[in-house]
């Protein structure tokens, strides 16, 4: 049976599987429990711990460190897991911590893109299609929805949920949720608007983005009503988008607060 081409200088764990087609760098170390799908590559020095597995076609560079140990000072050496999806590219130096007993497992989704020296802590569910640029962090159970975009330097608190299509500027400071779909800044971090040109680029009807941009104008700008106000009046309205409606959902379920 045909075997991974593993550099000899690099060490696997006789518990681990690797597919025939799995290419790994000089240096690497891959501990037990480890799982690497078809077509993997990883690059010089890369070390997988243990307990991880990888999906099909993904491309881990130089240094990066998958399935180490949580930082959490409450783990005792149970049994977790790190579980990555299909074509997610881990660029150099970049770190993602297995789960802790709360929920048992770190997962982050297919197609992501992680640039060199990004951290996934313990616990996080990141989706699909994901971007986080240069040191972006993300906190324990952070949650990331699909086609999220992080800026570099951008700080996510611990249990922050971060909503589908939004995009966070570079080193912002994210302490509360950040609704789907919108556009956030700064340190305090705020919402700006609407991420229309991610929306389009997504392909987006107009006629939705339009919705969320009236949405936004009712929750945001609106100085006669609350928050929750706000929500009820735009609840009361006829023929709301999905987008809307998901939109109303996420900040009804917010237990952090969502940015202001």
């Amino acid at each position: 049976m045909p075997e991974a081409a593993v550099h000899p200088s690099a060490t696997v764990d006789p518990d681990a599987r690797l597919h025939e087609t799995v290419e790994v760098g000089p240096g690497c170390l891959i501990g037990p429990g480890v799982e690497i799908g078809p077509r993997v590559r990883l690059g010089a020095h890369v070390v997988i711990e243990q307990n991880t597995s990888i999906g099909e076609d993904c491309r881990i560079l130089h240094g990066a460190v998958l399935g180490s140990d949580p930082q959490d000072l409450k783990y005792a050496g149970e049994t977790t897991r790190l579980e990555i999806g299909p074509r997610t590219t881990i660029r150099e130096y970049c770190t993602m911590n297995r789960g802790t007993l709360e929920t048992g497992v770190t997962r982050v989704g297919s197609d992501c893109l992680f640039m060199a020296g990004t951290h996934i802590a313990h616990d996080c569910q990141v989706g699909n299609h994901v971007i986080l640029a240069n040191v972006a962090m993300a906190g324990g159970h952070v949650t990331i929805g699909d086609w999220a975009i992080l800026g570099a330097l951008v700080g996510v608190h611990q249990f922050v949920r971060i909503g589908e299509h939004a995009f966070i500027g570079g080193a912002s400071k994210i302490a509360q949720d950040v609704p789907p779909y919108v556009l956030a800044d700064g340190n305090p971090c705020s919402a700006r608007g609407i991420n229309t040109v991610g929306l389009r680029r997504r392909g987006v009807s107009k006629e939705s983005i339009d919705g969320l941009r009236r949405a936004f104008r009712s929750l945001y700008r609106n100085r006669e009503l609350n928050l929750g106000q706000a929500l009820t009046a735009l609840e009361a309205q006829e023929d709301l988008a999905s987008e809307v409606l998901n939109l109303i959902g996420f900040i009804r379920a917010s237990e952090r607060g969502i940015v202001s």
